[in-house]
């Protein structure tokens, strides 16, 4: 049996309905090339007032209901995720609208609604009712890590590559002191995937490219599911969502969207 990759933090493997304790413990990160054991680190407790109240995120929540997102789970994930700490400065105040906002290196964190709507489609995947989480979920394009946090409430491990050393260690920043133990970060080229994590119950990709890579089918565990942007015959962006069945692919269009492009290689 392929050996996957060592991590410090110890998960519930034995009982696939444990929920990871969000907030505690240590997190993990790595390359492509080698591991670095991060160091934890305390995070302040929060005022309970300004953009750290939770009436704040509450609204958030109030309008992606609104909008149709209508999964508890995802939701309370959301509402749970403190996303003004992903964001500069100069940006906090713009945190919790419903908009995209620049994170650096040509990059953008992705609206509210768009990570929200994304998760769901994950969770709906035919293979995975029933169960309580996620298992094994693969982020492609960690950006500042907001996704990768929101993720970590909803699976019991996330792998998450970043191309970009930039904002590889930027995420790492963010996320260090959040303490989430079953979050990974990897630097690499997330047009391949990460093998060392496969199978994997479902796949989020936050860049679009002509074709969903091969690599990542061939990740995908039978019974999970892929949801990503892509482009179409108009040479406009959509998500697409991928279902792995043992009868095969079953493929499924749905909204536009807007991302930033899938490249290879990293930098």
């Amino acid at each position: 049996m392929k050996q996957r990759p060592s991590f410090p933090a110890r998960l519930d493997s034995d009982n696939p309905q444990a929920a990871p304790k969000t907030l505690l413990g240590a997190t993990r990160v790595v390359t492509a090339q080698s591991s670095v054991r991060s160091k934890p680190a305390g995070m302040a407790s929060p005022t309970g007032v300004g953009l750290d109240s939770s009436t704040v995120r509450a609204r958030m929540l109030q309008k992606l209901a609104s909008q149709g997102i209508d999964d508890a789970v995802v939701l309370e994930a959301m509402g749970r995720v403190e996303r003004h700490r992903f964001v500069d400065s100069a940006l906090v105040n713009q945190a919790y609208e419903d908009t995209s906002l620049p994170i650096g290196l040509g990059q953008t964190i992705s609206k509210p609604n768009v990570v929200a709507r994304m998760i769901a489609l994950l969770r709906q995947a035919p293979g995975l009712q029933g169960e309580g989480m996620m298992r094994r979920v693969l982020e492609i394009g960690t950006g500042c890590g907001y996704q990768a946090a929101v993720l970590s409430c909803v699976a019991r491990e996330v792998y998450s590559i970043e191309r970009l050393r930039g904002l590889h260690d930027k995420a790492r920043e963010n996320i260090r002191p959040m303490r989430l133990p079953n979050v990974h970060l990897i630097f690499g080229d997330g047009m391949l995937g990460f093998a060392q994590g496969a199978p994997y119950s479902a796949i989020i990709s936050a860049a679009g490219g002509e074709n969903v890579p091969q690599a990542w089918i061939d990740q995908l565990a039978v019974g999970g599911r892929l949801v990503a942007p892509t482009h179409t015959s108009s040479g406009q962006q959509a998500l697409v969502v991928i279902d792995k069945t043992p009868q095969g692919l079953q493929q499924s269009l749905l909204e536009a969207v807007n991302f930033v492009p899938l490249k290879s290689g990293i930098a």
